[in-house]
């Protein structure tokens, strides 16, 4: 009984520390088309974490080059540059969107075409260092997409 008794305990102490991590819901991520021969497009999406974390990188098999990226007026210039991560603050909604961050899917081999879907791995980061992964199904809408949901409604994952 003491054998069972210790390793109830311990999976419950597991489960609570699992709980305790920041849980980030992802709502209406979506990746925009593109033509042939091009090599890079955006991923975008809104996410919101109950507690303060970090999205810190992005994957997708769609290709080996994912970054997290922000555009910004620089100089009178509107740049796009890498950054380390974004904040999320606690209980509020960050979206990533064009003009803004976003996740930059580089050196495509192949064209992303508009009802495709994108499958994207998030990374996120605690306060404490501890990282967790979330996947994500990004549908790929029309280059012309200004982010607004399809006229379908919203998908969340």
């Amino acid at each position: 009984m003491t054998h069972f008794l210790r390793s109830f305990v311990l999976a419950a102490t597991f489960l609570i520390a699992t709980a305790a991590q920041a849980e980030v819901t992802v709502q209406d991520a979506w990746v925009r088309a593109t033509v042939p021969q091009q090599q890079a497009t955006g991923a975008f999406m809104q996410l919101r974490a109950s507690k303060a974390t970090r999205l810190v990188a992005a994957r997708s098999s769609l290709t080996s080059t994912v970054e997290v990226h922000e555009m910004a007026m620089q100089d009178n210039v509107m740049r796009m540059r890498q950054v380390p991560a974004i904040e999320l603050p606690a209980g509020q909604t960050v979206e990533l969107k064009s003009g803004g961050y976003h996740v930059m899917l580089m050196d495509l081999k192949q064209q992303v075409k508009a009802g495709d879907t994108v499958p994207l791995t998030l990374v996120f980061e605690g306060p404490d260092g501890q990282r967790e992964t979330q996947e994500v199904k990004a549908q790929v809408r029309a280059l012309n997409s200004t982010g607004q949901p399809a006229a379908h409604g919203d998908h969340k994952h």
